[in-house]
């Protein structure tokens, strides 16, 4: 059995931009932040887009699920996410996670309705071969940093660092591919291989 997800790998030169966000958003709350409040800084390297996570599968369902997906992924079109804006979930005065993502009116966008197609579809190709459905939206944003304590003085800082209220530029993430990511767990932290990944339709 592997532990395994499906998931949107980001480019080099993307990592380096969300890792500067992330010694800027440092710099700026450093200061304002209590020693009772917790962050755990995702790394860079880590950074992805998990499109559904499958849990524990069995190994030889690898090669079969490639096999599935070519077919599913070969329908759909490149989309393009783009990364505007910094928000907190589950809500802006108890911040759990922090995320760059779009806009509230990407939303309606045909390229957002296109992302929830392209969901809908990975997760009916999973089902296809008795993996379990997802349940939940695929939330188009990527993960920076965890709020693990001090979650009312995280939302202080946040607010007084003015972050939340800068937008970015054009910085965006193509869903251009779709990959088959192995975790494993260590002391250190989750290591990530990648076992297939495989292209949608050039934009």
């Amino acid at each position: 059995m592997i532990r395994a997800f499906l998931a949107v790998q980001l480019s080099e030169q993307l990592r380096t931009t969300l890792a500067a966000i992330q010694s800027e958003l440092k710099r700026r709350m450093t200061h304002e932040l209590s020693r009772e409040a917790s962050l755990s800084w995702v790394r860079p390297a880590s950074l992805h887009l998990t499109v559904k996570f499958l849990g524990d599968i069995d190994e030889g369902l690898v090669t079969p699920l490639r096999d599935a997906m070519a077919s599913t992924l070969a329908r759909h079109r490149a989309i393009q996410i783009p990364l505007h804006r910094l928000g907190v979930f589950p809500r802006p005065q108890q911040p759990r996670v922090l995320w760059i993502g779009p806009l509230d009116n990407w939303a309606s966008s045909e390229d957002a309705a296109r992302l929830t197609a392209l969901h809908r579809e990975v997760d009916a190709c999973c089902a296809s071969l008795n993996l379990a459905p997802d349940t939940r939206h695929l939330s188009a944003h990527l993960t920076l940093a965890r709020i693990k304590a001090g979650h009312h003085t995280v939302a202080q800082a946040l607010a007084r660092s003015g972050a939340m209220d800068r937008p970015f530029g054009a910085t965006s993430l193509p869903v251009g591919a779709i990959a088959l990511m192995r975790s494993e767990l260590k002391p250190t932290g989750s290591i990530y291989t990648m076992l297939w990944e495989l292209m949608l339709q050039a934009a």
